[in-house]
């Protein structure tokens, strides 16, 4: 029984192990996990280029780096340059740089980065293949820091397409290629690690993945496994200027605007609605009495197109064009991938209801700076009294209170004298020398304007007051709680 037994033991136990291999590697293959990255790295690393770039640079005036400037043994130092032939170092020379990019069209038209190709007097490509060629620069969006280049080629170049970077997802799996380092071609490897990251700029919706990026990599192609670009490598985060697996991509989506209008204008061409926005905090819905805290708040509106509309200073926009706005910085991203010109209805909340603008916008690039809100008819006779509010000792503006706190003759209101440090004005922002023009969504100009339109607050069952606070010109809501004053 037991010679029996033992040959059916095995072959189940094979069965078995043939199963567990198969259900594996299906589980792999639903995981999108690849065998190997050869094939994909294969089809498109001739379309990845090396970029070089050469720029004049100021010669040396002296031994820098050797001794102190003004130091006693400068003079030495300098004779020493001099008889050995150091002079040379203080003519012009040129200094070369590095970088990465990639071909988005047969005809030879090459994305990468800014700071990739900025202040270059030349610029070199050099293909997969070896050949190299002198590129043209074509226009640059410092904003996102993409430049858009040109090369010309004796026949079609080998080309990548661009992906949908929104359909990208944490977790899925990203090759980076580039010449990090100086080191020429390379790939590198990983995953999405985070979306939407903003570092510093108002366009940006940047891509994390772990995938190695170095000097080097800057402006080259993030790929996903369909060999489509869904990125273009530009910073990393590194306490020591390597890789620890925190790098940055820009989103293709962006990329894809800003190259379609580098390509067609030579420049970018934003939409611009004209306003002063602020994200809507709990404490200010629950002050305008929104249901939530989404929208973008208006807390000013200088001259332009969006007050030729009709919009207010404190108008709460909620969907802009068909979209409902969730903060500030989608709405900015929003107006300005909108085609300068268009007439676009955007929907305010004002004063508890809902009112459809019609605002054909104009062109960011173009744009003046901002004109302050015009100020408000001069107030009614002074009042000499202060009041102490919210933690905030008040005085109506005054031209000694103006030329004391170094206010300009435009401002008109409330002017904030002293600030208690323990209460919630001052860990909301509130200084000295602010001016408080409006109060639930009305002109203050006296302190009986303030006390009224709290009272007012008061009886609607409100919580918190919304105020409408300038410093320096600039204007900014502020919600401040109501417990202290009942």
């Amino acid at each position: 029984m037991r010679d029996r037994a033992t040959p059916l033991r095995v072959f189940w136990l094979s069965t078995l192990s043939m199963v567990l291999i198969i259900s594996q590697t299906l589980m792999a293959q639903a995981r999108g996990v690849p065998e190997s990255f050869a094939d994909l790295a294969e089809r498109i690393s001739p379309a990845v280029v090396n970029i070089t770039t050469s720029t004049v640079v100021a010669g040396r005036t002296g031994p820098q780096g050797i001794v102190p400037e003004g130091s006693p043994f400068e003079d030495f130092f300098r004779e020493f340059q001099d008889r050995n032939g150091g002079r040379d170092g203080d003519r012009p020379r040129r200094s070369s740089a590095l970088g990465s990019g990639f071909v988005i069209s047969e005809d030879g038209f090459i994305v990468t980065n800014n700071h990739v190709i900025e202040g270059a007097d030349e610029i070199l490509i050099e293909f997969f293949e070896g050949q190299e060629l002198p590129a043209q620069l074509i226009g640059t969006d410092p904003n996102t820091d993409i430049a858009l280049l040109k090369v010309e080629a004796d026949g079609p170049l080998k080309f990548v397409s661009f992906g949908n970077s929104d359909t990208a997802r944490v977790g899925d799996w990203v090759m980076a290629m580039g010449n990090p380092l100086g080191q020429g071609f390379s790939v590198s490897a990983g995953i999405v690690s985070a979306r939407n990251r903003a570092l510093s700029g108002t366009y940006d919706d940047y891509i994390q993945t772990d995938a190695a990026i170095n000097r080097g990599n800057s402006g080259g192609p993030l790929f996903n496994m369909d060999g489509d670009v869904i990125g273009v490598n530009t910073a990393i985060l590194s306490p020591n200027g390597g890789s620890i697996g925190i790098g940055f991509s820009m989103a293709s989506n962006v990329v894809t605007k800003v190259v379609d209008q580098l390509r067609e204008f030579g420049e970018t061409r934003r939409g611009w609605l004209g306003v002063r926005i602020q994200d809507v905090t709990e404490d200010v819905a629950e002050a305008l009495g929104l249901e939530k805290a989404a929208g973008a708040l208006v807390s000013d509106v200088p001259d332009g197109p969006a007050k030729d509309g009709g919009m207010l200073a404190g108008d709460v926009i909620v969907s802009f064009d068909g979209v409902d706005v969730v903060d500030t910085r989608q709405l900015v991203r929003v107006v300005a991938n909108t085609q300068v010109g268009k007439t676009v209805r955007v929907v305010v909340n004002r004063e508890g209801k809902t009112e459809t603008l019609k605002i054909t916008l104009g062109r960011r690039e173009e744009a003046e700076s901002a004109v302050p809100a015009s100020a408000s008819p001069d107030a009614t006779p002074d009042e000499p009294q202060s009041l102490d509010l919210m933690g905030l000792t008040l005085q109506p503006l005054t031209d000694e209170l103006r030329e004391e706190m170094q206010l300009s003759e435009g401002d008109k209101g409330l002017v904030v004298i002293s600030v208690d440090e323990t209460t919630e004005a001052f860990e909301k922002g509130l200084r000295p020398g602010d001016v408080i023009t409006e109060a639930g969504q009305s002109q203050v100009m006296t302190l009986s304007d303030l006390e009224d339109r709290i009272a007012e607050a008061n009886e609607a069952g409100r919580k918190s007051i919304l105020l409408l606070v300038r410093r320096a010109g600039d204007p900014r809501f502020v919600a401040l709680g109501l417990e202290e004053t009942e």
